[in-house]
């Protein structure tokens, strides 16, 4: 019996010893890879910190249990190449986080799972097959810009009072932005505005556009927002300001540098609505059996400080309709 308990004793303390050498040679959690691909979005820009911050709100950690990259082409001609070299990695998600990145992504894999923010339409550029079924490897968060180009126009003239002509600056080169240009030209005639056409291709097309619209002055100008006239953007918001035009923006930035109106839906809430999708992802969800989302809430952000510049006096019913006023 002596003999038959301290066998049991030694028996037990080895175990207990073991336990945590055990423990210790479990494999740790899973890192998940996430690569995502842009235009000009690095890892420090207040994009990535808010798709970043939308995955920490859903468990991952950098270092711990995520391995997050970011990866800016800067030129568009670079984004083939940069798209290829990245899918060649060990990858779990893939997101593109701008329209020209999707399409960048969209013609080059068919495989990695794909989560992006896009301004086009998903259908008619070939995204998806559907928003209901993608039916591919590629879903995502769609920010409707060719349908709301529309009801920018409209909010615009109902701004001013009145809206005889409008300029309207775009990267010609960009599928999404023409397809707006479209849209806006199909929605002027029935608000009773006439389309002054500023496409540009390359950089020095901007201070041509510029020259046009001193020499012919608009009543108002409608800037698309890509990456060839986000670089110039600070430049035609201080053009408008010297020359008195009222503006309308597809992003909010410029507003609070001094352009008049932005309406749209919230950027911040789509790269949070990104991260989601790579989360179901990672549960084990196919992108083809994930719905592309479509913002139900939109803001309209105004000026009024830049209004009364323009000696505007806004209507109470836009006014009332303002998610952010800056004073």
């Amino acid at each position: 019996m002596w003999y038959s308990a301290v066998g049991c004793i030694v028996t037990l303390t080895l175990s207990l010893l073991a336990a945590p050498l055990a423990a210790d040679a479990q494999p740790s959690a899973k890192v998940a890879r996430i690569v995502c691909l842009s235009m000009t979005l690095g890892p420090g820009s207040a994009q990535a910190e808010v798709f970043r911050q939308g995955l920490r709100e859903l468990g991952y950690v950098e270092g711990h249990n995520l391995a997050l990259e970011f990866h800016a082409a800067g030129e568009t001609d670079r984004l083939p190449a940069l798209a290829a070299e990245l899918v060649q990695l060990p990858v779990d998600v893939l997101v593109a986080l701008d329209g020209q990145a999707t399409q960048a992504v969209k013609h080059t894999t068919t495989t990695v799972p794909s989560v992006v923010v896009s301004g086009g339409d998903f259908v008619e550029t070939g995204l998806v097959a559907s928003l209901a079924r993608p039916g591919g490897n590629l879903t995502g968060v769609s920010l409707m810009s060719p349908e709301l180009a529309g009801k920018r126009l409209e909010l615009l003239k109902e701004a001013m009072g009145r809206l005889g002509r409008v300029a309207v600056l775009w990267n010609a080169r960009d599928p999404v932005m023409t397809r707006i240009f479209s849209e806006i030209q199909t929605a002027a005639p029935v608000l009773g505005v006439t389309v002054q056409p500023l496409g540009v291709h390359e950089a020095k097309d901007i201070d041509s556009a510029l020259a046009t619209m001193t020499a012919d002055r608009p009543d108002a100008l409608f800037i698309t927002t890509d990456v060839l006239t986000n670089r110039y953007m600070r430049q035609v918001v201080e053009f408008a300001a010297q020359h008195q035009l009222p503006t309308m923006f597809q992003s909010s930035g410029p507003v609070a540098e001094g352009g008049l109106m932005f309406y749209g839906p919230s950027l911040a809430n789509a790269y949070r609505r990104a991260a989601s999708y790579v989360d179901r992802i990672l549960q084990g969800a196919k992108p083809a059996d994930l719905p592309v989302e479509q913002p139900m809430k939109f803001e309209l952000v105004i000026n009024l400080k830049t209004a009364k510049a323009l000696g505007l006096t806004l209507p109470p019913a836009i006014l009332l309709q303002a998610t952010e006023v800056i004073q």
